[in-house]
Formats: structure tokens, sequence, C-alpha cells
């Protein structure tokens, strides 16, 4: 397509008919992998005759076409761009980046950081000797903005990644230092020369995030850098020119580069400046830092702060850092006496004043109450918010050095306390009383643990907290209720001041104001979680759920939706009659969230963490009525569209969120509906698709459609899940780019085919056992070879003839066997079990390899009978001891009366067997963690965790509390009916067998036949209790 042809179609683009701008559109996706398309789009985008929308349509068209297929990110998809179109490309976009107008400049930008990224230096070595040659020239800001997109990509890298910036410094850094000392000495420099400036200082930015370049270790060349970042950290900036705006005005040129210089200042003090490193290098940089650099800096940024103290300018951003700086600077002895002098001025003239509620906050309080309330919960507004700065300042001076400190800044507060008390009510101070309030809040965990303000923390609520309930001032009210909530965990000498924080926390549940409410909920949470007596709040339960409701119609907010996780969380199965009501209010809640998610476009927006937080408030709410399988039937309409929707791509962003109410909805549902059954598909096409790092999460769900509608999977054709199944796993498991730990929950599923499906998949065995052997040729994780394992193992238990006839016709029966044996031996240094260490693994390799032992004569040999004997025996002991010492935890933690699950695994020496064993053993410390056996907890089974020994592999957490048909069988039992038909079937076979075996299996032997008929007593036991249970109820 020729350039006239090319631009009229982009003209069309910008059609206000529907139907044009879509036919121009496929227009363009029809020619863009035509020969020269690209070079094309770039002589339209620089022309300066052309009209100013088409260029801009071709500029976006350009950077979304070489965000896609400059560097694909299959390395194996065939290249779309000619290798001529990428040279044309790369030749030129340096030289026109510049030249293009601001709007166009952005476009290319992001072209450009996508193809350094890709191509340099391999593609691209010429990219740097260009810099280097239009430092030089007329063409510097070209040079600077090509070398800080360059700089940028090394930004975060780290080791041998870091190495081309290296050259990037030696050979540019001279050139830069030379420009910067140049623009420094303009006399009124414009706002070009900003920019310029603004440029060096995120290039050198960029070069010393994570280390210092070598060059700067040169004391002399280190100082030139210093002497300029100081000289600007010094100089006013120009009052000419700066814009009345506040939104302008901390964006203008000259601000930016001030803002820039505090941060290098503050990255260099930090990181870099700090005398406890321990590499030589660094410690001699730190100590010259510390020596010649920091106290100088430190009384650059008072003497800025003391700007604001006289009315001055200062951009919150820079506050916020200088902050950060002077908070860095309290634990450094030699800092800090520097400090000290200015101490006074500092906390009360200036730290203290940016804790007050000041005019914005009055102005967007009474304009845009709802901004109020985000930028109040925002985390990201935190990092760049002078008050939270000024908290962490005050905190950390009282933390560190209290003893002088502390007294002093609480006498201060209390003064400014009886000044409020004092004045008259049109004259009271409330906006100092608002920061002291912040103060007092700020500094709980401190006043909390020191006296003599610990046993004054209750007077002080009742006398300066509590009346501000019913202050005429909205921020003072809301104040409170924040304040209120950090003291709600105190122990109150007086129940009834507890219960008059809690009524006054919850009347401003209902407050005019809607920041007010929103901290009032906010405080709710954390006297919920303190609150000894539930029948404090149980009988306006309903009324806190209804305001609640009314608030989260309003507001979209993540903490607003952890108060209502933590009232679910307390009263439990209480919540049974609101269960389906909370769930409808926060189903529409979450999709009121997405929608303004999707319409703001922003991954951190507000609206998206809170529909995170419905997601979570709602698997809360069905955990806390588990044991109430008719509510599930009740709320599942509810929540069948948001699993619909969010099983596809649109879920992306609360994906494991989702997948957990599948779950739960999948387990304690009375049965899984046709409807649930409507997500497999979906849940299918993500896996293969892209959410193969949520194969853990989705295998729960698929776990529970297998073994709690074993019928429905067995007998339904359409869809065939069957084969959905079988398709996925053999394509994951075929995968070799597929790491060892990215496919374990593949066996696992087959583990749950074979123990779900017993008799009724016959003709899936051979497929399943064919894919596992070749996997296991070549999985390198110990971990995983013993999954492998484990489903030849559950095979055996499934049909052991049909296994074992699969296993010779592939040619693997002996070495799968010797494999086996050998990882059922090995040992780790401490004497312990390599493998098979949890109860749930022995148990299944017990019930195939006594699955084995039932085999006839001519299958399975005197020899290997002999060998599947002993190491049944052997597993059979090490699971008992294992099942003995879990049992003990449990006691133990009854006895402790303790929440939670140990995860400590320090006895080291084992137990040993009962007596009954017949022998002493060495495996007693595997015993793991006694888990609840709920679907809650499911998904940790899947989860990495430490293992106990520095040789072992990556280890796995437990998985005893999946339920499977195996938990009624008992292995002790199992086996000693197997040994029992063999006895009687073939009696010449069971005495070559005994009349062969060691002493130490012979009591082993002896002693599982006891603990058999043991078991048999007490289940026979459990199930007469069962009955009579079930007879008197």
């Amino acid at each position: 397509m020729d350039l006239p042809s090319l631009a009229v179609i982009l003209q069309a683009a910008l059609s206000p008919n529907p139907e044009e701008r879509k036919a121009a559109e496929q227009s363009l996706d029809q020619f863009q992998y035509a020969p020269q398309h690209l070079v094309r789009l770039l002589q339209i985008i620089v022309d300066n005759n052309c009209d100013m929308g088409v260029r801009q349509v071709a500029s976006i068209h350009f950077k979304n076409f070489i965000a896609k297929n400059w560097s694909p990110l299959d390395s194996d998809a065939p290249q779309k761009i000619l290798q001529s179109d990428k040279d044309v490309v790369r030749n030129h976009i340096l030289t026109f980046v510049t030249q293009v107008p601001p709007l166009l400049r952005v476009q290319l930008g992001e072209c450009l950081k996508t193809v350094i990224h890709s191509d340099y230096p391999e593609q691209w070595p010429h990219l740097l000797d260009w810099v280097k040659h239009n430092l030089q020239d007329q063409q510097v800001y070209g040079a600077l903005f090509v070398l800080r997109i360059l700089s940028r990509k090394y930004e975060f890298k780290s080791d041998e990644e870091r190495t081309p910036v290296y050259r990037i410094v030696e050979e540019t850094f001279p050139h830069l230092l030379d420009i910067f000392n140049r623009l420094v000495q303009i006399v009124n420099p414009s706002l070009e020369v900003a920019d310029l400036i603004k440029l060096i200082c995120k290039i050198f930015w960029s070069s010393i995030y994570l280390e210092i370049p070598k060059l700067l270790f040169d004391q002399n060349i280190f100082n030139a850098w210093m002497i300029l970042f100081l000289n600007v950290l010094e100089r006013p900036v120009p009052l000419e020119g700066q814009p009345m705006d506040p939104e302008l005005r901390k964006s203008w040129g000259w601000w930016k580069v001030k803002k820039w210089t505090v941060h290098i200042l503050n990255r260099l003090y930090t990181r870099f400046g700090d005398l406890k490193l321990q590499n030589p290098e660094n410690k001699a940089f730190a100590q010259m830092f510390q020596k010649h650099y920091a106290g100088k800096i430190l009384e650059c940024h008072l003497n800025l702060l003391n700007v604001i103290r006289v009315g001055g300018y200062l951009p919150d951003r820079v506050i916020n850092l200088i902050l950060q700086y002077l908070s860095n600077s309290i634990s450094r002895n030699s800092m800090y006496t520097l400090l000290q002098p200015r101490l006074d001025v500092l906390l009360f003239e200036i730290v203290f004043p940016l804790m007050c509620f000041n005019d914005n906050d009055q102005k967007l309080w009474e304009e845009d109450p709802h901004e109020y309330v985000r930028k109040g919960y925002d985390i990201i507004e935190d990092l760049y918010s002078p008050r939270t700065a000024s908290m962490d300042f005050v905190s950390e001076l009282v933390r560190k050095r209290g003893k002088e400190n502390l007294h002093k800044f609480i006498q201060f507060i209390v003064e400014i306390f009886r000044r409020y008390d004092e004045a008259s009510i049109e004259y009271k101070p409330y906006r100092q009383k608002d920061g002291a309030l912040l103060a007092i809040g700020a500094l709980c965990d401190k006043l909390k643990q020191s006296e003599p303000y610990k046993s004054e923390l209750e007077r002080m609520l009742v006398q300066h907290v509590f009346p501000e309930f019913n202050s005429p001032v909205g921020h003072l009210r809301a104040k409170a209720a924040w304040v209120a909530g950090q003291y709600a965990h105190i122990n109150f000498s007086d129940q009834n001041n507890f219960r008059r924080a809690l009524q006054c926390v919850v009347s401003r549940m209902q407050d005019p104001e809607l920041p007010v409410r929103v901290d009032s909920v906010f405080a709710l949470r954390s006297f919920i979680e303190a609150c000894k007596d539930l029948n404090e709040i149980r009988p306006i339960l309903p009324q806190l759920l209804d305001e609640f409701f009314k608030l989260m119609n309003e507001v979209e907010n993540e903490d607003l939706v952890f108060t209502l996780e933590t009232i679910v969380d307390k009263f439990g199965e209480e919540m049974a009659p609101y269960a389906l009501g909370l769930c409808q209010n926060l189903a529409a809640a979450f999709w009121r969230c997405m929608n303004t998610a999707e319409a703001d476009d922003e991954a951190d927006d507000p609206g998206a963490l809170a529909a995170v937080g419905c997601l979570r408030a709602i698997s809360t709410i069905l955990e806390s009525v588990s044991r109430l399988p008719h509510l599930f039937v009740q709320i599942e309409p509810t929540l069948l569209p948001i699993m619909r929707r969010m099983l596809t791509t649109d879920g992306q962003e609360v994906f494991e969120e989702v997948l957990e109410i599948v779950s739960y909805m999948t387990f304690f549902s009375p049965t899984i509906s046709l409807d649930m059954w409507t997500l497999w598909p979906l849940m299918m096409e993500a896996l293969a698709d892209w959410a193969i790092d949520f194969f853990p999460n989705i295998l729960v769900p698929l776990d529970n459609y297998i073994s709690r509608g074993t019928a429905h999977f067995l007998t339904c054709k359409e869809p065939d899940y069957q084969q959905s199944l079988w398709n996925m796993i053999s394509s994951i498991m075929a995968d070799k780019n597929m790491e060892d730990n990215d496919i374990v929950p593949a066996p696992k599923l087959i583990e749950v085919v074979f123990q779900n499906c017993r008799g009724q998949v016959d003709h899936w065995v051979e497929p399943y056992l064919r894919i596992t052997v070749e996997r296991l040729h070549r999985t390198e994780k110990s971990y995983l070879k013993c999954l492998f394992f484990q489903v030849i193992a559950d095979a055996l238990y499934y049909n052991a003839v049909l296994t074992l006839s699969i296993l010779q016709k592939l040619g693997v029966a002996s070495e799968i066997f010797h494999v086996w044996f050998h990882l059922l031996e090995q040992v780790k240094k401490s004497g312990l079990r390599a493998n098979f260490k949890r109860e749930h693994e022995k148990k299944v390799c017990c019930l195939g390899l006594t699955s084995l032992l039932a085999l006839p004569a001519d299958q399975l040999p005197g020899e290997a009978l002999g060998r599947v004997f002993r190491a049944t025996l052997e597993l059979l002991a090490a699971y008992k001891d294992q099942v003995a010492e879990a049992a003990k935890e449990e006691e133990a933690e009854d006895d402790d009366d303790m929440d939670g699950f140990q995860t400590d695994d320090d006895d080291e020496d084992g137990s040993g067997f009962d007596k009954e064993m017949g022998v002493d053993g060495d495996d007693g410390d595997e015993a793991d963690a006694i888990t609840l056996r709920k679907l809650a907890e499911q998904a940790k089974s899947f989860r990495p965790h430490d293992s106990d020994d520095d040789d072992s592999d990556d280890d796995f957490s437990d998985d005893e509390e999946l339920q499977s048909p195996i938990d009624e069988v008992d292995p002790f039992i199992f086996f000693v009916d197997a040994i029992k038909v063999i006895q009687s079937s073939d009696p010449l076979r069971f005495e070559n067998l005994t009349q062969t075996l060691e002493f130490k299996y012979q009591a082993l032997a002896n002693g599982v036949a006891q603990h058999a008929e043991l078991r048999r007593a007490e289940i026979e036991k459990e199930k007469l209790e069962k009955s009579s249970v079930g007879t008197a109820s």
C-alpha cells in the first residue's frame, strides 16, 4: 500500500461513523504485515505536512504493532517484521524521536523502549556510539532522551545482567558531567534547561539504583557530581513561570528537577551510605559519603523545609522525600548530633503542622468526600504524602531517641489538648486537635508499652477522644473513630468505657459525613477483634450489616471488606441467617467494583482491590457456614455469574479468589449441580491458554468434581469430562518446557481418578501409566518422582493384574520396581527417610505394594514376593509410628488449647515404635502436623515449603487433609487380609516366605498382625458409636 492510500485509511480511522472506522481498522489489520508497512507508518508520523490527527493514529498503530511483533514472546514463532524494515526503523527512529511534537514523541519513545529492550546490545551495537556522538553535538536532548531509555533497561538488573551498564557509564558519564556543569552555570535558565537536567538526573538514578558504578568510586569524579547536585538542591527554584494551579505547579520542570535531586541523594544515603555495609569497597564509599556529604545534605534539607514554616511552597513529594532522609538520620549518631540543635523547630513548627488537618483537606472533604476517603486509604498516596512521612518521622524519633523526645512531644500534645478544652467553641483549635489525635494514634504501639503513658491511655480516651464523637467538626469525629480503633485492644479497667467506645463507633456509622462513616466501619473491625463478650455486638448485628452495605453501595474500599470478614470470622455459623443476603450484597458490590476498575483501566485502582476483597469476604462467609450445606444451594445462583465470567480472561486479576469460591461450592454443596459442572470447561480452557500458574488452585475444584460427582464424571459424554481431563494432563506432562514444580498437580489428579473410579476406568489405566512413565524418565525432583510412584501404587491398588501387565507391555516393570525400592530405602544425612515422608504417601505405597502380594505365583515370583513383603512391612511400621506421633501432637495441642497448626519439626531423635510392633524404629519424627480436614486448607497443601534437611530438594506441604476413598481403608487390615489369602490359597508359598524372613521382619510381621486386629476392633467400636449416635438423634 502506497503512502497516500495509507493516509486515507488512517484518516478514515478517525471518522465519527462507526462503520467507516471499523472498515479502516480492518484494512490496517489486513496490511499490517506487508513489507514496508512499518516504514510507511513512520514516514507519516514524521511528515509535518500531514494532518496531526492522522499522524497520531499512525503513531499509536506503529507503537502497538512494534510492542506485539518486534520481539514475540514465543521465540520459535516466525518473525512478522522483515529484517530490512527493522533496520530502517532503527536507523531513523533515533533522529525522528526528538523532531516530532511531544504528543507523538511519547508514542515513539515507547517504541524505542521496546526496540532497545529487545535489541541492545546484540542487534544494535552502534546505539551507544550514536548517543556519545550526539552528546557532543547539537542533538543533546535526543541523546539524553535515548540514554534515559537505555539506562532504564538496566535499572533493576543485578549481577551479570548489569554488565552492559558499566560500559554505558564509562563512556557517557564524562559527557553528562560536562553538559550538567554547563547547564548549571546558565544565568536565568529556561524551562528547556530544566528538562535537560531532569533527564541527566533520571539517567544517573537508573545507573546507581542497585549499585554504584566503579567510575563513581573515584572520589574526584563523584565529588564533581555531588557539587552539581548540591548546587541544584540549594538553588531556589525560579519564581517566573511557575503555574498557579497546584497540580501543574508540582509537575513543573524545575520542581521536577528538585524532586529528582532529592531522590538521588536519598538513594545514595539510604542504600550506599550505611557504615554497616560489609563489602570493603562499599564500606569505604559509605565512610566517604558520611564524612563529606551526608551532613551537608541534611543541612540543605532542613533549609528547604524551613520554606514551608514561613509560608512558602514545596511539592508534597519533595517534603515526603526530605522527611524520609531525616527519619533515616535519627539512628545515626553523627547525623542526630547535627539534627539536635534544630530538632524542636523541626518537630513543633514543621512536622507537627504537616500532621494537622489543612485547607486542602477541607476543600477535598467538602467538594469530593469520595476522593478524600480514597486518598486516606490508598497506600500509594501514603508513599508520597507529607503527612505519612511526618507520622513516620515522629514514630522513628520516639522509637530510637525516645528518652529525650517522647516526654517532650507528649507534653506538647497535652498542651494542645488543654488549650482546646479551655477555648470557647468559636476559637477551639480544631485542626491542631486533629493533628494531636493523629499523633496519639500513630504512637499507639510505643504508648501502649511505656509507663507512665500506658496506665493513662484509658483516661486519655475518655477525656480527649470520646467527646469528639459529637464534635460539630466532621474531621474530628472521623479522627476520634480512628484513634478509638487504634486503642481498642488495650485492657480497659472499666468495661463500660469499652462499651461506650464501641457504641460511639457504631453510632458514627450513621454520621451524615461519608469519611466519618468509613473511619467508623474501619475502627469497628478493631473493636470486634478485641471484644471478649460477643453479646455486646450480637443484638446490633443486623443493624451493623445494614449500615455496612449502605456504605459499600457508596464507597469501593478494601478496608471495609476487611471489617465484614472480621465480623463473619468472629460470629461463624451465627451468620447463617444473613449468609444469602451478605453474598447477594457482596456480589452486587463486586460487579460495581469491576465496572469501576474497567472504566478506570488501572491495575492499582481501589475498585479492583475492593473487588478482590468482596470475593475474599464471600469465601469467608462460605467457610463460616460450611456445615450447613442447604445454604450453598440457595447461594449458588448469586455466585454462578461471577464464577462463569471470572474463570475467563476477564478474571485474571481475581482468578485465585474465584477458584477458592468454586472450591467451596463444589465441596460443601449437598451435590454438584449441572450448572456448577458448566465451570469445568472454563477452567480447562484457562489452564490450556494462560492459567498454568494457577494449576495448584485449579486442582482443588477438579478433585471435588471427580470425587464428589464421580457418577456424572464417568457417564457424561457431552462434554466428555474424562477425555477433557486426559487432554489436559497428557498435554502438560508431555510438555518439555514445563519445570518439575509446574506439573505437580497432574499426577495428583491421576491419583484422584484411580482412587475414586476404582473398577470403572480400565481403559484409562494404560494411557495414564504410559504418560507417567515417560515423564518419570526425565524428572529430576525426587518429590515429583515419588508422586509418579504413587500413581503407579494407585494403579496397582486399582487393579494389580492389569497394571503389572501394562508395565510389562511397556517394558519397564523391572526398572520401575528397582527405582521404587531404591526411593523407599533412601535416607537423608540425618538418617531419616528421604522420600514418601507423609502419612498419605506411605499409605498409598502400602496399598499398592500389598495389592501386588495378592497376585498368583506365576505373576509374582518368590524372590519378588519377599522383597515386596519386606518393603511393605517397613512402610507399615513407619506409618504406624507416624500416626501415633501425630495423635500425640494433636493431644498436646488440645491440652495447650492452641489454635492453628504446629509447623516446627524439631524432634530429630525419633520416638521408637509401640511395644506391640516388636522392634524399635528410627522414623518417629516424620509425623506431620494434624490439620483440619476441610477444604479451606486444601489449596495450602500444594504450596512449597522448606524441608528440614539441607541436602533435600523442594518439598511440599502436607496432603493429610485431602479426603479420598482410601481414607476408609485400613492398610494394616488390608495387608493382613492379603497375607491370609496367600496362606489359604497357596500354603507352600506362604511357608517359604515366612521361613526365609529375618528375625527383624518376623517381629514386624507379628506386630502388624496384632495391630491389624486392634484396628479391626477400634473400627467396629467406631461404627457402633456412630450408629448409636444416629439412632439417638
